[in-house]
């Protein structure tokens, strides 16, 4: 239980900060371009994208002994789990006014990516174990 406990504040630490840097990144170059900042729900797109990412973690680490045929799978259903969460929180704000914009877009995809390539990672380190 305490490897378990362990290696999930380890994941939820490093997803955090690599998260952070990605945010400081992108609001940089927000920043740069003179766009607003924190507009097209920006911090509500990181949030939801950390907070799946560890779900998704905490699940693929708790089944990875019973189902390790198929933990592959299981992650493929929690990328769909964001895809949903997109479409029920981001896309009808972003469709408002009849077109989803590159900052719209943007706003949601760059930490969706960013999760995508460190649970991909982590999931490696699971199924090489």
């Amino acid at each position: 239980m305490t490897n378990m406990i362990n290696a999930i504040i380890s994941f939820g630490v490093k997803l955090f900060l690599i998260i952070g840097i990605i945010f400081g990144a992108h609001i940089l170059i927000l920043s740069f371009i003179q766009t607003p900042l924190f507009g097209n729900r920006i911090i509500l797109a990181y949030l939801v994208n950390f907070l799946l990412a560890m779900v998704i973690y905490i699940a693929l680490y708790k089944l990875k002994k019973k189902y390790l045929d198929i933990l592959g799978f299981i992650f493929m259903g929690g990328s769909l789990l964001k895809f949903v969460a997109y479409f029920i929180f981001f896309y009808p704000f972003y469709k408002e006014d009849g077109t989803i914009n590159s900052f719209e877009a943007t706003a949601f995809l760059v930490p969706y990516a960013g999760c995508l390539f460190f649970e991909t990672f982590y999931l490696i380190k699971l199924l090489n174990k």
